[in-house]
């Protein structure tokens, strides 16, 4: 079993979907945990609740879209944890828009949370881990960021971004001890693909599409986010690991 005991990681949107499972496996390799949510505050809250161990778990209320209530969140989450030795950048969004009926609002917002946030949160934590000579970056961006998604090009670009911007702070800040590493999901069943999955004839389309013939639960992504947080991979840095059941063949 891989043991966290005394890190501390912070988790953005931890309050569901892949965010949650990263949290609760967190919790049982002995990590301190702070995540943040957006607006699901009762199930942030039932996480609390429902948590009996002895580290230390807390959450805040963060809009990744602002830059102040990032700015603010981590002044409290540093107060509380005192530092930050992992980082996981999980929170995100997905929405459809063509090209040609895309608003510059749209695009906007999908940067901001998706890319922005990531740029925001690792500019105010990487000088924590510099002090520290440790750290670990994972992000979580997905095989749109690899092939392109029709009506999603907003989406693909920002994860796009997100996989360059992982290989690059890979290579800043490798001499200072810290790892950057990417995990790219495919299709994943959560809140954010609820709606997509619903339609039966989309659902049976994207199981035969992928190699293994099923979708992904959250708790398979939340596996390989901990172990590139674990000193299982130590010498491990700029890697896009793929977690899709085989569907992109690429890293």
């Amino acid at each position: 079993m891989i043991s966290l005991k005394n890190k501390n990681v912070l988790i953005t949107g931890g309050s569901r979907g892949i965010g949650k499972a990263c949290v609760k496996i967190f919790l049982d390799s002995s990590a301190n945990v702070a995540f943040t949510f957006r607006s699901a505050q009762q199930e942030a809250d039932k996480i609390l609740t429902e948590y009996d161990g002895t580290n230390l778990l807390k959450h805040y209320q963060v809009d990744l879209s602002n830059k102040d209530q990032i700015s603010k969140a981590v002044g409290l989450i540093l107060n509380d944890f005192k530092t930050i030795d992992i980082l996981v950048n999980n929170a995100g969004i997905w929405k459809e828009a063509a090209i040609d009926k895309m608003t510059l609002d749209e695009w906007n917002e999908m940067m901001n949370v998706n890319l922005t946030s990531i740029y925001l949160l690792s500019h105010l934590i990487v000088p924590v881990m510099k002090q520290n000579n440790f750290g670990r970056i994972i992000n979580i961006a997905s095989t749109a960021g690899q092939r392109g998604e029709a009506d999603h090009s907003h989406y693909a670009a920002s994860k796009g971004a997100v996989i360059s911007l992982t290989k690059s702070l890979a290579s800043e800040l490798g001499g200072k001890n810290i790892t950057v590493n990417c995990v790219a999901p495919g299709w994943v069943i959560t809140d954010m693909t609820t709606d997509s999955l619903a339609d039966a004839n989309i659902q049976k389309k994207v199981v035969q599409d992928i190699p293994l013939k099923k979708i992904a639960q959250p708790e398979e992504i939340a596996g390989p986010v901990l172990f590139l947080a674990s000193n299982l991979a130590s010498h491990i840095t700029g890697e896009i690991l793929n977690v899709n059941g085989g569907s992109v063949l690429c890293g």
